[in-house]
């Protein structure tokens, strides 16, 4: 089979306006906006981000590493919302009363 020069181009440019984001293909705006500010925020050289399935929903967990003391983890829904924080000074294990533990991990959307 030999492929034309314009279905070539027509066939590079539908995959490339395919891909919004390298990060997730379900992501809303602004949601890819609050991760790539966090991206660029971010000054720990183990930051990441999470997708969880938790209490019905998918949450997006923005961890800002190790490299300093008594930091939290944000959590957040696909809306941007923010659902709560854990760690910290406190060592919060809980979000909307219900132990995190309990999520489901589904991958790590990006990592530094």
């Amino acid at each position: 089979m030999i492929i034309k020069p314009p279905t070539v181009f027509i066939l590079v440019t539908t995959l490339i306006s395919c891909s919004k984001t390298n990060i997730d293909n379900a992501i809303t705006n602004c949601l890819d906006h609050k991760i790539n500010a966090f991206k660029k925020a971010s000054f720990c050289s183990n930051a990441q981000i999470d997708k969880f399935f938790f209490n019905g929903d998918t949450v997006y967990t923005l961890d800002p590493g190790t490299c300093g003391a008594d930091m939290s983890t944000e959590v957040i829904g696909a809306d941007c919302k923010n659902w709560g924080y854990l760690g910290g000074i406190s060592g919060n294990t809980q979000i909307n009363g219900k132990e995190f533990s309990t999520a489901t991990f589904i991958k790590t959307i990006w990592k530094k």
